[in-house]
């Protein structure tokens, strides 16, 4: 049997994903996250600049960053095993690499390893039009057991 991994293809469409987002992350849904592209195991997000994520001295605040980061993750996880919205971060670290912009940000996330109960990636966040990336995250999510089991290439 071919899995969605092996096509390339995302076991959730943008539009679904960017639903759950919306109504199962209200806060990070509240901040205007619109999904780019989605693939198995990746995702590209855009989140709008608004002048309330600014922070002392004219940068993007870090809790937007962490909020975006966080659900690009979720969204390359769900991207694999479909709709499981009682996956969860178990960990996550940001590293703040440059400022950013006052513009939109972009997250580019995927996963590196999924196993049977928890998926590692990394997040790239991006200011809108830059080249290098003003944040590098990783994190963890813990998948609940009774899923569909996902087939992956070797």
């Amino acid at each position: 049997m071919t899995g969605a991994w092996e096509m390339g293809e995302s076991a959730i469409a943008a539009a679904e994903l960017e639903t759950l987002i919306r109504e199962g992350v209200p806060l990070v849904g509240s901040y205007g996250v619109a999904v780019e592209s989605v693939g198995a195991g990746t995702i590209r997000l855009r989140m709008p600049y608004r002048e309330d994520f600014v922070r002392p001295g004219g940068t993007v605040t870090g809790p937007a960053l962490f909020g975006l980061a966080d659900v690009a993750l979720y969204g390359a996880v769900l991207s694999l095993i479909g709709r499981v919205e009682l996956a969860v971060t178990t960990s996550m670290t940001i590293n703040f690499l440059r400022r950013p912009g006052q513009r939109a940000v972009i997250a580019e996330a995927r996963v590196l390893k999924l196993g049977k109960r928890l998926a590692y990636g990394d997040i790239l966040l991006y200011s809108e039009g830059e080249d290098d990336p003003v944040a590098h995250v990783t994190g963890t999510y813990s998948i609940p057991p009774d899923r569909p089991p996902v087939t992956m290439l070797a």
